[in-house]
C-alpha cells in the first residue's frame, strides 16, 4: 500500500511539474525591449484561456491589407484589472503597442496597449483605477 501512496504522489509530482513547465513568462516568447505599433481594424476576438487573442487587419497607404495577431492576458486576470471583452468589437478601429516575437515571427506580438479612435485607451497590466485614469 506505502508503494502505491507513493506512486500516486510521484505521478501527480510530475504531472504538476509538467504543467508549470508547459506554461511561459512572457520574456519566454516575446521582447519587452522591442516594441511596434499597428492601426487597423479588429476582426476577430478570442476570449479564451489560457490567454485571449485579437486579430487585426491593417491597409498601408496603396490599400495592401496585412493581418496580424496579438496574444494577450488570460481572461480571469484580464477582467480583475477591470478589461472586458465587451470594450472589443470586431470592426473597431485600433491602434495596438505590442512587443515583438522574440524568434523574429512577423505581424505577432504582446498587447501593451490598446488605442481606440473615441479616445479610450487600455493598457495591459494596470489596475482598472489606472485604466479609468487614463481615459480621463
Amino acid at each position: 500500500m506505502r508503494n502505491r501512496i507513493q506512486s500516486i504522489w510521484l505521478l501527480f509530482g510530475f504531472l504538476w511539474a509538467a504543467t508549470v513547465w508547459a506554461h511561459h513568462s512572457i520574456s519566454a516568447e516575446f521582447d519587452t525591449s522591442k516594441t511596434f505599433t499597428v492601426t487597423g481594424t479588429l476582426t476577430k476576438i478570442e476570449w479564451v484561456n489560457p490567454h485571449a487573442w485579437v486579430y487585426l487587419d491593417s491597409k498601408d497607404d496603396k490599400g495592401v491589407v496585412t493581418s496580424y495577431s496579438f496574444e494577450t492576458g488570460p481572461p480571469g486576470n484580464l477582467r480583475r484589472s477591470g478589461v472586458l471583452k465587451t470594450m472589443f468589437n470586431v470592426g473597431d478601429s485600433v491602434t495596438i503597442d505590442a512587443f515583438a516575437a522574440k524568434d523574429g515571427t512577423q505581424r505577432l506580438g504582446l498587447v501593451k496597449a490598446y488605442h481606440f479612435a473615441d479616445g479610450r485607451t487600455i493598457i495591459i497590466g494596470r489596475d482598472s483605477a489606472e485604466v479609468e485614469k487614463a481615459n480621463k
